[in-house]
């Protein structure tokens, strides 16, 4: 179904924020440049689950298969546990229809309180899916200074100060990276 498009998505990534309706049948347009980058091996094949902070996340099946291999190095450890049933007990394999249509389940929809608008963001190496009054607040407090993390600037000075630090990683943080893909050091 998805012929090659001339368009060549390796060491890209998802950027850019819009804002869908949900059907009556709980659907909506996945915008056709996001659905373009998870294409993989001629399919548009993905996978959604829970993000963070209120958000559902859309993988590539070849990055869910990343964040498996190394979760299952630690799928014994009783403080990962309760994570890890609640993510995978939750990942909804999925495709588009031939219009670009997904379905998002009920359990997803209710567990991050999606009604009738989201925003679909692209960052990184996934597609957020926000509830668009939560994602319009949080942007909102965090431009005009008043989100609860910090500000707009010294976010800004931290992540592009990631740039200019050297590959050394501490060994707890090394650890820890290892065992949570997702992990982010709080001192950072």
């Amino acid at each position: 179904m998805w012929k090659n498009v001339g368009i060549h998505m390796s060491g890209s990534f998802f950027s850019g924020a819009c804002v869908v309706k949900l059907d009556e049948k709980g659907r909506f347009v996945l915008p056709q440049e996001k659905r373009y980058g998870l294409v993989e091996e001629g399919k548009c094949e993905f996978v959604i689950g829970l993000g963070i902070g209120g958000c559902l996340a859309i993988y590539k099946k070849s990055v869910i298969q990343k964040i498996v291999e190394k979760f299952k190095k630690n799928q014994h450890v009783a403080k990962f546990q309760k994570f890890f049933t609640l993510f995978f007990s939750t990942l909804h394999e999925t495709e588009c229809d031939k219009i670009g249509r997904v379905t998002l389940p009920d359990n997803l929809k209710d567990a991050v309180g999606i009604d009738r608008e989201m925003v679909v963001a692209g960052v990184m190496d996934k597609i957020e899916l926000w509830p668009r009054k939560l994602y319009e607040e949080n942007l909102r407090e965090l431009i005009e200074g008043k989100s609860n993390d910090k500000s707009l600037a010294k976010m800004i000075e931290e992540a592009f100060g990631l740039l200019h630090q050297e590959e050394e990683v501490s060994p707890t943080a090394a650890v820890t990276a290892a065992m949570n893909p997702l992990y982010v050091s709080p001192n950072e």
